[in-house]
């Protein structure tokens, strides 16, 4: 989320494949079957065989809810530097921002961990991590680890899903503005968040493209919506960069796991294209974020300097790219997307903070 909805994994060689292996697309599974995995060094996961102190417990749930993957998280910033100066900190804009930031925790900790239960219950999760030769750190899935039992994450799962749903729900009832399109997509967005590799699994229909892009930018936009009661087309312009520079970090990686993702049946672009077609369809994705970039200064959404200051972002882009297409590493293509999208927010918010 292929990894999930963003599920890290990080490599323990330096050298490998990435050094952040933060992964944007969730490793989508299905829950349908169940079968006892057999993970690498595999630790007992039955009744209070290793009972952890009160430290690694929370450290385990922390893991779980892959806490360090920060990048989902910087909507809040965003959309703060987007206010208008007098509103950035007004009490009922700050209450706002964080409610809504409290309820995304809790549905970023569920969708991670019902993608580790959905991992571990199909075997996904052990079959990666084995073949990964011990490169990937075994702790990063609390499941496997046997640190967490199932019935632990099953309860954290909910119990993140419930605290998400209240959250935004307060968010909504205190929000200066309540536009109608803002109140309907935070329902929308919590529900394509969890339902990634869980539930309906979207990404097991070909929908898990649509949920990588899309949700980030309902993250942006609704909460956005609630505290101005509209979207301007400099910030329509930065909701959907927001959300094309995920898509252009899962679209590698699910082009390094076709493999795996035809064999349970997962319908990535990847998977299901030739990798010709794949290559193309990245092609057009990487073309969009430039011309989002480019043509917004060029018909005056955004100022003429926004262009300017993103412009290192157009040439790593094409250098990503194009270093793929060359030498057909997607994992590396993939690190430099990493690096992209989060240089890429850190300008915005310098843009947005520019009297």
């Amino acid at each position: 989320m292929s990894r999930g909805f963003t599920d890290p994994a990080p490599l323990t060689d330096a050298a490998s494949l990435t050094d952040t292996e933060s992964r944007t697309d969730t490793e989508s599974r299905t829950d349908t079957e169940y079968r006892s995995p057999a993970p690498p060094n595999p630790a007992p996961q039955t009744g209070p065989a290793a009972r952890p102190g009160l430290r690694a417990r929370l450290a385990a749930y922390g893991r779980l809810a892959k806490l360090d993957m920060f990048d989902f998280y910087l909507c809040v910033p965003l959309v703060w530097t987007l206010l208008a100066t007098e509103l950035r900190l007004g009490g009922v804009e700050l209450a706002t921002l964080g409610l809504f930031l409290a309820g995304l925790a809790g549905v970023l900790a569920a969708v991670m961990a019902f993608d580790d239960i959905t991992g571990y219950k199909d075997g996904s999760d052990a079959a990666n991590y084995a073949a990964a030769d011990g490169l990937r750190k075994l702790d990063r899935k609390p499941l496997l680890a046997g640190t967490l039992t199932l019935r632990q994450a099953s309860v954290f799962a909910w119990g993140g899903l419930v605290w998400g749903s209240l959250m935004w729900t307060a968010a909504v009832a205190v929000a200066p503005h309540r536009p109608l399109w803002a109140v309907l997509l935070a329902p929308v967005a919590l529900a394509m968040s969890v339902q990634y590799s869980w539930g309906l699994n979207l990404s097991y229909h070909g929908f898990g493209e649509l949920v990588i892009a899309g949700c980030p930018m309902l993250y942006v936009a609704v909460p956005y919506g609630l505290l101005t009661g509209g979207l301007g087309g400099s910030v329509m312009v930065q909701v959907a960069l927001f959300g094309m520079w995920p898509i252009l970090v899962s679209a590698y990686s699910n082009s390094a796991d076709v493999d795996g993702d035809r064999a349970v049946g997962r319908r990535t672009i990847a998977a299901t294209v030739s990798a010709p077609v794949n290559k193309a369809f990245i092609g057009t994705l990487t073309a969009v974020d430039i011309v989002l970039i480019l043509g917004s200064s060029a018909v005056g959404l955004t100022p003429w300097w926004f262009a300017v200051v993103l412009a290192p972002l157009v040439a790593l882009r094409v250098r990503q790219y194009s270093g793929f297409v060359r030498s057909d590493n997607p994992l590396l293509a993939r690190r430099r997307g990493v690096h992209i999208q989060r240089t890429g927010v850190l300008l915005l918010l310098l843009i947005n903070l520019v009297p």
